[in-house]
C-alpha cells in the first residue's frame, strides 16, 4: 500500500494523509463511542477535483472508501469496519459557501460546511435556511443529505431532500457530475439527485449542493403545552394544522420522563410548570406579519384547546430567552439520556394517526417482556417521526440491559412494520440496521436497490457494508 499512499500524498499533500493511530482514531470512532473501526488511512481533500483524483486512485488499487462529514451519525454509517483495508475520505476541508442567490432563494455550499455555518450565512443575507438538528454545530450538509436528515422543522419545510435543488457528486469511477442547478422545475429524465440523497455515500460522494432558502419570518412564537395522552396530542396536532395553517413550523412530542431526565442532569434549565404532566408538546409557529399577530394566533388556538379540554396547561414564551429555554428542554433530551446511561434507540416513523395506538400496544409488549424498563419517547410528531428509546430499570446495569437490544428491536420494529411505518426516519441504515432492513424490505425493493448499487458502483468501493 506504500505506492497507493504515496500517490495520495501527491494529490492532497502529506499532512492530509493521516496514518498514525492517534490521528485516525477520531475518524474511526462513531459518535456514541460504542464502536471503533480501523482504516488504512484518513484522506482529507480540499476540493472536488482532489476528491475525484482520490476516488480514481482507490478504484485503481481496489481500496474501498468510507465518505465522512461531521461523523455525528447514529447508525455506524460513516466509520470503517474493523478490517483496516478501507480509507476514510473526510469532506471537512470542503467547507466554503460558494454562492448565495437571494433572488432565487438558494445557497450553494460545499458538502463539508457545518450546518450551523450555513444557517448563519443565510441569516446574514436576511434569509432562512430551515434545516435544524441537535447536532447542527458539528454535522455537515453532505452528511445531512446523505442521511436525508429531518430535524424539527420538517412539518413546514420538509426533509433535507425537499430542501435540495441540485448536487455536485463524484461517482464511483472518479467522474464529477455537476448538477448544481437552482431549478425548481427540471423534467429532463431521471432525477439523479434523489439517488444520492439518503444513499449514505454508497453510490457516490456528494461534494456540493444547492439548497433552498426562505424569507425570514417576522416573528416566531414558541409554546410548551401539557396534555394527558398521545390521543390528546394527535387532537392538538389536527387543531394546530387547522388553526395555524402553514405557519405551524414545529410540533415536538415529549413524554414526562424526558422532562424528568433533563431536569435531573441539566438543573439550570427552568421547568415551565409547577406540576408534572404525563405528556407535553413543544409548538412553534413562524409568522410573516408581526409579533402581535403571532401572539394572538397562538393564544386563539391554544385557548380553543384549553376550552375543549384537549390540553391541560400551556406556556407561551414572552421573550426569546424563554423560547430558547423551552427549546433547551427538547434539545437536551438526548444528552440527558446519555448522562443517565446507555439506552436502546429507535428512530422510527409512522402515520401520525397511528402513533397513539402504536405507543399503547408497544409499551404493553416492552414492559411485559422487560419489566421496569423506562420508555423514553419524544420526537417530531408533526411528521410522524418518533425517537422511541428504552432505558434499563433503575439500578440495573446498563451494559447488561444493552445485551437485550436485538430482542427489543424485534418487538419495536415488528410493531412499526405492523402499523405501516419505517424503522429509520432520519438517521439512516448504516451497518447498524442493515439486517433489519433485510427483514422489512420486500424482495422486489431489495432487488431494485441492489441493481442501482451494482450499476453505479460495480466495484463496490463506495461505503461497502452499509445499507446493503
Amino acid at each position: 500500500m506504500d505506492d497507493f499512499l504515496q500517490q495520495c500524498r501527491a494529490v492532497i499533500g502529506s499532512q492530509y494523509v493521516l496514518i498514525d493511530e492517534a490521528d485516525r482514531k477520531p475518524y474511526e470512532t462513531e459518535w456514541r463511542q460504542r464502536y471503533r473501526g480501523h482504516c488504512l488511512a484518513v484522506l482529507r481533500p480540499a476540493s472536488t477535483t482532489e476528491v475525484a483524483d482520490l476516488v480514481k486512485l482507490c478504484r485503481q488499487f481496489k481500496i474501498s472508501i468510507v465518505p465522512q462529514g461531521g461523523n455525528s451519525g447514529l447508525v455506524i454509517g460513516s466509520v470503517p469496519d474493523s478490517s483496516g483495508s478501507s480509507v476514510v475520505l473526510s469532506l471537512r476541508r470542503l467547507n466554503k459557501i460558494r454562492a448565495i442567490d437571494t433572488d432565487n432563494n438558494t445557497i450553494t455550499v460545499d458538502a463539508g460546511c457545518i450546518l450551523n455555518d450555513v444557517q448563519q450565512s443565510a441569516d446574514n443575507s436576511q434569509r432562512l435556511f430551515p434545516l435544524s438538528l441537535a447536532s447542527e454545530g458539528t454535522c455537515t450538509v453532505g452528511g445531512n443529505l446523505s442521511s436525508n436528515a429531518g430535524g424539527t422543522a420538517v412539518l413546514r419545510y420538509g426533509n433535507a431532500r425537499e430542501l435540495c435543488l441540485g448536487l455536485e457528486v463524484v461517482n464511483a469511477q472518479g467522474e464529477i457530475w455537476d448538477g448544481l442547478k437552482g431549478l425548481r422545475k427540471d423534467n429532463t429524465g431521471y432525477d439523479l439527485r434523489d439517488l444520492f440523497i439518503g444513499a449514505e455515500g454508497s453510490l457516490g460522494i456528494i461534494t456540493a449542493a444547492v439548497m433552498k432558502l426562505y424569507p425570514k419570518p417576522k416573528a416566531i412564537q414558541t409554546a410548551l403545552v401539557a396534555l394527558s395522552s398521545p390521543e390528546a396530542a394527535l387532537e392538538l396536532l389536527n387543531l394546530s394544522r387547522e388553526g395555524f395553517g402553514p405557519a405551524l413550523t414545529g410540533f415536538e412530542f415529549i413524554s414526562a420522563i424526558c422532562l424528568e431526565l433533563v431536569h435531573k442532569h441539566f438543573s439550570d434549565i427552568p421547568l415551565p410548570f409547577s406540576e408534572a404532566y404525563s405528556y407535553y408538546v413543544l409548538l412553534e409557529i413562524s409568522d410573516h406579519e408581526s409579533e402581535s399577530h403571532a401572539r394572538q394566533l397562538a393564544e386563539n388556538v391554544l385557548g380553543q384547546a384549553l376550552e375543549g379540554a384537549i390540553i391541560s396547561n400551556a406556556v407561551i414564551a414572552d421573550s426569546m430567552t424563554q423560547a430558547n429555554n423551552l427549546w433547551k428542554i427538547r434539545e437536551n433530551i438526548s444528552m440527558a439520556q446519555a448522562a443517565e446511561g446507555k439506552n436502546i434507540k429507535h428512530d422510527i416513523s409512522l402515520p401520525s394517526s397511528c402513533i397513539p395506538a402504536f405507543m399503547m400496544m408497544t409499551a404493553q409488549l416492552i414492559v411485559s417482556h422487560f419489566p421496569g424498563c423506562r420508555l423514553i419517547c419524544f420526537g417530531h410528531m408533526g411528521d410522524g417521526n418518533l425517537h422511541y428509546n428504552i432505558s434499563p430499570p433503575i439500578g440495573v446495569n446498563d451494559q447488561n440491559f444493552i445485551s437485550n437490544q436485538e430482542a427489543i428491536n424485534r418487538l419495536v420494529h415488528d410493531q412499526v412494520h405492523a402499523y405501516n411505518g419505517s424503522i429509520s426516519a432520519e438517521h439512516g441504515i448504516g451497518s447498524l440496521k442493515r439486517k433489519e432492513l433485510l427483514r422489512y424490505k420486500s424482495a422486489v425493493e431489495l432487488q431494485m436497490m441492489r441493481a442501482i448499487k451494482s450499476a453505479l458502483d460495480p466495484d463496490n468501493i463506495m461505503n461497502p457494508g452499509k445499507i446493503l
